[in-house]
Formats: structure tokens, sequence, C-alpha cells
């Protein structure tokens, strides 16, 4: 009989690590570890402490959960068997894959979902296999919790987004073990990936001061006013709460009214200016617009009694002034992003309740009017979660950075946080330089007295819809009296300010109003370059009551909303007068942009 030949398996090349790198890794592990520890029983005397409150009512809500489905025997049992055919199915169709037929695929991971794009996780039977046992499982459990009756609407919403948290978390593609990328890399390195990963897991840990503080970029490729926040300008005025930047002019001529930008203080406003080619503010500029903006100070300790009003008052009031006396101009048309646009919406009530309109047209880019729908952000505005809040800002004077960081991670956590957990720690690789995230990383705190107001009195109580919910400097404020034409921008896959409760609110204002839904979400919908060709918007002249009803109708553009906004903004800006140049007005120049309030890091 002839001798069969049986086909060599190949195994992945083993790298055994070098002695005198790991004798070097392991002495910096333990230098690393030793400075760690020290900082983190500094930290026990006040973070944390308060935390407990929080963890006692989401686990009082769980065992409610518990107690409703096993109040429900036949329901239960019928999900169990479900599952089991699942499995059972799964098993069926994974047999024959072990002996060479076509893998049938009984669960799919949902589209978009990178945490299984790796080829292993289709190709391979026994990696095949685990994912979907883990999808199966997790829509199991997920469906489980949509499926319990008996809650008020906000705590089953807290309910599923925990549960999500706790299935996300147990992904198969977070452990090493059951991640193919990270065993292959572990087999070929020879487990270097893991003691780099540990090295890099120390660092962060090290930098946070006991907390772990996930890179998502590296922190050293960015330098503000090197490449990125590069539009050429000057700062021609500040104060204790914010920089007045006016920006150089690219043309000989500039429409006689000025742009004010109002950017969000819960980040900082080089999102509008990160690159050139993505760049608002250098593309405002660039269409003859005299622009100026606000750059935030990042408050700290001594800054904890600044209310809103304070934002109110230092903030655009004092900017019209400014501007009025580097122009000439007792008018601007103004541009405010997310909280800026809330404030730009405050200034206008304000402004019309006084008398004296001096912001000819506002601009609103994914802002927050009516607080009634805010998302997922609602389930972080209990009561229990907002005192305990407050108990943690009056110990420090603010609300520290990171967690304003940890909230909106939470919200896309297999994209902001997990990914580079495996990146990093599992992989035992350096991040990628990007922009946008070293952006995202560039943290910003907020003021106790001034936060626990905007929680309190918008997103928990929605009272500035409400005509005089709110006073600041001892004016209540009216969005009724809004007259100015105003441009409203959102984003259809918006997570932070969902696009219904945008349009909810721009309904509030009596003027002209223009409703534009953009493609992408809270920062690509937005920062979206013509040049770029991406996307997609939607205009509809009408504006029904219901915001479904508005996008059915509506008609759909290819590309970016920014030339529709020109087409709007320059109806409303005036003629054309000669271009001008920082400094040359009444106000003096007193450094270059982007300013030195913006580059106050709190974590380098």
């Amino acid at each position: 009989m002839a001798e069969q030949n049986t086909p060599e398996l190949k195994l992945p090349e083993v790298k055994m690590p070098d002695p005198g790198q790991m004798a070097q890794l392991f002495s910096h592990i333990a230098e690393k570890s030793q400075v760690i520890v020290k900082e983190f029983l500094n930290r026990q005397t006040t973070d944390g402490r308060y935390d407990l409150q929080d963890t006692l009512s989401l686990g009082k809500s769980f065992m409610e959960l518990t107690q409703k489905i096993m109040a429900d025997p036949a329901r239960l049992a019928q999900a169990q068997m479900d599952l089991w055919k699942n499995y059972l199915e799964l098993w069926q169709k994974t047999v024959p894959a072990l002996f060479g037929q076509p893998l049938e695929p009984v669960v799919r991971e949902p589209k978009g979902d990178k945490r299984f794009k790796h080829d292993d996780w289709q190709d391979n039977v026994l990696f095949s296999y685990i994912k979907q046992s883990y999808l199966l499982t997790a829509g199991w459990i997920q469906d489980m919790v949509a499926g319990v009756e008996g809650f008020d609407d906000k705590t089953k919403k807290k309910l599923q987004f925990y549960t999500r948290q706790f299935v996300d978390a147990l992904a198969p593609s977070n452990f090493a073990m059951t991640n193919p990328e990270v065993v292959r890399a572990t087999i070929e390195s020879g487990g270097e990936n893991l003691i780099n990963g540990l090295k890099n897991m120390l660092d962060d840990l090290e930098r946070g001061k006991g907390k772990l503080n996930i890179r998502m970029t590296d922190l050293n490729a960015f330098e503000l006013g090197k490449n990125v926040a590069t539009t050429p300008g000057k700062v021609v005025y500040q104060n204790e709460m914010m920089q007045l930047l006016q920006y150089d002019p690219s043309t000989e001529e500039v429409f006689r009214k000025p742009l004010l930008i109002f950017p969000p203080w819960i980040n900082k406003y080089y999102i509008m200016d990160l690159r050139p080619k993505n760049s608002l503010i250098k593309w405002a500029v660039d269409q003859g617009f005299t622009v100026f903006l606000m750059s935030w100070v990042n408050p700290d300790e001594r800054m904890a009694e600044k209310a809103f009003d304070d934002y109110l008052k230092d903030g655009p009031l004092a900017a019209l002034d400014a501007i009025e006396q580097a122009t000439g101009e007792p008018e601007v048309n103004a541009l405010g992003y997310c909280l800026g646009g809330t404030l730009l919406g405050i200034t206008n009530a304000y402004l019309a309740s006084k008398g004296t309109p001096r912001i000819s047209s506002g601009t609103h880019l994914t802002t927050m009017l009516d607080f009634a729908q805010p998302g997922e952000l609602e389930v972080f505005i209990e009561e229990e979660q907002i005192a305990s809040l407050e108990k943690r800002m009056a110990a420090k004077g603010y609300l520290d950075g990171s967690e304003m960081a940890t909230t909106f991670s939470m919200l896309r956590a297999n994209d902001l946080m997990w990914s580079f957990f495996i990146n990093n720690y599992l992989l035992g690789k350096d991040p990628f330089p990007f922009d946008l995230l070293y952006w995202n990383s560039d943290s910003t705190r907020m003021p106790a007295k001034m936060h626990s107001f905007y929680l309190r009195n918008f997103y928990q109580n929605n009272r500035l819809k409400e005509p005089g919910g709110i006073s600041l400097l001892g004016t209540p404020i009216d969005l009724g009296k809004v007259k100015v034409p105003t441009y409203f921008l959102s984003a259809i896959e918006d997570h932070i300010a969902p696009w219904k409760s945008n349009y909810a609110g721009s309904r509030l204002f009596s003027g002209p109003t223009r409703f534009v839904l953009s493609g992408s979400g809270h920062i690509a919908g937005p920062i979206n370059p013509p040049s770029a060709n991406k996307y997609f918007y939607w205009t509809n002249p009408k504006s029904p009551a219901d915001a479904d009803e508005w996008l059915r109708e509506a008609k759909q553009t290819d590309g970016s909303w920014w030339p529709d906004w020109y087409k709007w903004l320059s109806k409303n800006s005036g003629d054309k007068v000669p271009a001008r140049v920082p400094g040359t007005g009444k106000l003096p120049v007193i450094e270059d942009a982007p300013g030195s309030y913006v580059k106050a890091r709190l974590v380098k």
C-alpha cells in the first residue's frame, strides 16, 4: 500500500524574549508599581468615598430586576429554552466545520462592530464558536432585561445601559486567551506583548495618579499651535473666564458683521481647528468672515463659586463689548457648538429681554435647549448620582475632567475604552497618533457651582425651555423672545445631543429657523469640510411639530452642510469692508493664537 503524505502542520514562529530587555522591563515595572501604590493610598482620603451611594442605588435596581424575572418562572423557562436551542443549533453547525465543511454562522455581529474584524473570528472554527456563543448570550441577556415589565422609563433605560456595559466588558475580544489576534501575538513574540502591555498599563496608572487613564493616542505627537489649532490669529482680550481670539484675515475684503464663535467649555475649542483641511474656523476665515472665538479657561479650585451667570457675563457679553472696540461693529453673527450653542440661545434671550439685540443671527451646532429627551446621558442624572457628584465637587471645587471623559466614553465603550485596552495592554502596542483623540483626551474641569446648576436646571428639571424657568444676572430667560434668524445643525447619529431633542429645542425660538440634519454623529457631523465629500444632509423648509414628519418630507443632499450654511449666513452678514487685522483696532495684541488658556492641560 502506498504511503500517504500527511500535510505538515505549520505553527507560528516562536520568538524567545531577550533576557536583557526583559530585565529592563521588569525593573521599570517595579519602579512604576511603587509610585502607583503610593499615589493610590494617598487618593483614598479624598477620592471615591461618596461612590457607595451610587453603587447601592444601581444594585437596588438590579436586585428588583432579578426579583421581577424570578416572579415569572414560565417566561424565564421559555427564555432559557430558547437560549438552549440556539446553543444546540450553533453546535450542530460547528461540528461539520470541524471536519472541513463550510462554516455556517448562526448569529452575526452587528454591522460596524469592530471587535471581530480579525479574520480568525470568521475563518477559525474555535474562535468563530467563541464569538457566536458570546453574541447569543449577550443578546439573550439584553433581551431579557428589555422585556421585563413594571419599571418606569428612566429605570428601564438605566438597567439596559448598564447591562450593555456588562456584556461589552465580557466580550471574548477583551481577554488574552480568547482573542485570536492576541494569541498569535503572544506566540510570535514569546509573550513580549503582554509584558509591554503591563508596562503600558503601569505608565497609565502612574499618569492617572493611581487611577487607570488609558491613552488613546500618542500624547507627545501634537503641540497646540504647531500641528493642531494652527489657524493664525491673536489674543486681543482676556479676563478670568476666557481669552478672545481674533483670526488673521485671508481675504482682502470681509463681511461687515464679524462672526463670534461660542465653543463648549465642557471640552476645548480646537475640535473646530484640528488641521487646516478640516478646520471650520479656517474655512470661515477663507470665506471672508472676521472670526472671533472665546477660548475658555480650564478652571481649578479657585473658581469653585463661578456660576452660569459668570459664563454669560464674562463670556459673550464681555466678548461683544471687546469686538465692538476692535471693529466698531455693535452687532455680530454668532455660532455655538454643543453647550456653547446652549449659551448662545441664553445670550440671545437675555439680550432680547434687555431690548439690546447685539447678535444678528445664531447658528447652533448639535445644541440642546429642550432636555426632555437627553438620550443615554439620562442614566447619569438621577438624584442620587447628582447628589453624590455634588459632594465630590464640593471637596475639590470642580468636577474633574477625567469623570466627564469617562462618562462620554461609556456611551461608546467598545470604541472609546475596550479597543484601547486591547491595543495597549493585550497587544502591547503604543497608541497611534491621531489628532481627534488627542483633543478627546485633553479634558477640562467644570466649576462646582456652575455644573450643579447646569445638571439640575437643564438636564434634571428641564427649566430652560420654560419662559422664566431660570434667571441669570437677575434676568428671567425666555427663549421665546428670541426673534433673530437661527440655523440649527444636528447629526442623525448623535448620542450626546440627540437630533430629535435638538429639533424640539429649535422650535422654542419665535424667529425664522432653518433646521438642517447631517449624517454621522456629534463630531463628524458638524466637522465635515466640503473637500472631504463625505456624508449628506437633509433640509426641509417646513417646521412640523413632529421630528419624524420633518425627516420624512426632508430633501437629502450629498456632501457637507458648510456651503448651505455659508449661503444662509452671508445673507445676514452685511456688505463687504476692508479686511481687519488683529491689533489694528482699539484692542492691542496680547499673544499669538491659540493663546495660553487652551494650553492648560490636566494630564501629560
